[in-house]
């Protein structure tokens, strides 16, 4: 099973919010608010390396106040 730590950077004042959507999304195993260079990191977990690019690229960064992200797949 494909995991990833995906770190989003958010507009300003909207961390919380998108904190929320991403919790909701299927695949999505954790997600924090943390300090620094990043806003948001979430544990993606999904059936397929197929999935798990699906998940981040048409699902994650088209949400709402997401600048950017940076996806870390978990090798071992």
């Amino acid at each position: 099973m494909p995991t990833a730590f995906v770190l989003i950077n958010a507009d300003s004042g909207s961390e919380r919010k998108l904190l929320e959507q991403i919790r909701k999304m299927d695949g999505v195993k954790e997600a924090y608010l943390v300090y620094g260079t990043f806003d948001i990191i979430a544990k993606v977990e999904t059936k397929s390396l197929e999935e798990l690019r699906e998940h981040i690229s048409i699902k994650t960064r088209k949400l709402d106040n997401v600048l950017s992200t940076m996806t870390l797949i978990v090798a071992d």
